[in-house]
């Protein structure tokens, strides 16, 4: 088996979701140092299929890189990829994305994030999978108001479906490492951003609508705060992550059970840039940017939606040594640059 640089062996690794935004940049970094990589995307119209085919396009040519299309609802086809493929470890990044299309389509996130949940679980425990990475959320958090938000508190009071199928997955995992021992890291993404990133996301929408002349929705009065988290940094936090395959916290006790660890090999983190950003400032930043002032359409708040969101990344940084480095305006700045290539913008 090769070793990378850092004398980890190179690995085969499944990554669901693989034309998506992160499981797209997650993808290159693991081929750039050697991983063999499953990229596993059913390629739904959520958003513009184009898109992600381009997203995709940056990559297939790797000879380490095999892509299948599927859905990972379907339990056959999960059930045949798993035996086929038998991965060492897997990366599930695959889910119906975004707060308010829950409240538009809420089949749509029990199809993809609960069931196609529980196939992934269960393709990792009948072929002796390592480690299982997956994507959870900051929208767990809901009606939290203790900031920054910590893996050690209590999250039972989602906002919106989309966040209680996060937390479901949370469980269901935790139920999977004490029943069959398999090893399973839970990340919660704070607000990713950058180049490649969905056109649903407040900074794809802002930029297109600034450019062509067109008013962008305020929510909330802009009253909002985000841990706008660069992709860079997202990606170089799960590949540390897939290679630190979990283990119980031996001082676990059920008399003060710790949300983020357990007796089983489960973990949770947060995964944010730990420095949340006044709305308005960051409307302010793509601005100068774009040299264009917007006109702005100051909304209530969205059904769903949290005020402000905060990461507290403690147990990431010790753990991990995870540290976040791209400022706000250096990643909004590289988006914009990014997003004026790719549509060809002037």
């Amino acid at each position: 088996m090769e070793c990378l640089n850092d004398g980890i062996a190179s690995m085969k690794i499944l990554l669901t979701g693989a034309a998506g935004f992160i499981g797209a940049a997650v993808s290159r970094a693991l081929l750039l140092r050697g991983d063999e990589v499953i990229g596993v995307d059913n390629l739904n119209d959520y958003y513009d299929v184009s898109l992600k085919e381009d997203r995709l396009a940056q990559i297939v040519d790797d000879r380490k890189f095999k892509f299948v299309k599927l859905d990972i609802a379907d339990k056959d086809t999960c059930d045949n990829l798993f035996a086929v493929e038998q991965p060492q470890r897997v990366i599930h990044l695959a889910a119906q994305a975004g707060v308010r299309y829950s409240i538009k389509n809420p089949h749509a996130y029990i199809h993809s994030n609960i069931l196609g949940f529980l196939n992934v679980l269960e393709g990792c425990r009948h072929n002796d999978v390592e480690h299982l990475v997956y994507a959870s959320s900051s929208s767990v958090y809901g009606a939290n108001t203790k900031m920054p938000f910590s893996v050690h508190d209590n999250v039972d009071h989602p906002c919106s479906l989309y966040g209680a199928t996060k937390k479901s997955n949370e469980l269901m995992a935790h139920s999977y490492s004490h029943l069959y021992n398999l090893p399973t890291t839970g990340l919660r993404f704070f607000t990713v951003y950058g180049p490649w990133g969905r056109p649903d996301m407040s900074l794809y929408i802002f930029t297109k609508n600034i450019l062509e002349g067109k008013a962008i929705d305020v929510f909330n009065n802009g009253e909002h705060s985000r841990d706008f988290t660069y992709i860079d940094d997202i990606v170089e936090g799960v590949v540390e992550v897939v290679d630190n395959i979990s283990t119980s916290n031996e001082n676990w006790i059920g008399s003060q059970p710790q949300p983020a660890s357990s007796i089983a090999p489960y973990k949770i983190y947060n995964i944010g840039n730990n420095q949340p950003v006044e709305l308005m400032r960051f409307i302010e930043i793509i601005e100068n940017c774009l040299g264009k002032k917007a006109e702005k359409n100051f909304l209530s708040i969205q059904p769903g939606d949290v005020p402000a969101t905060f990461a507290d990344i403690d147990d990431l940084k010790r753990e991990i040594n995870f540290t976040p480095g791209t400022s706000i305006e250096t990643g909004v700045a590289r988006f914009v640059e990014w997003y004026l290539e790719y549509h060809k913008e002037e």
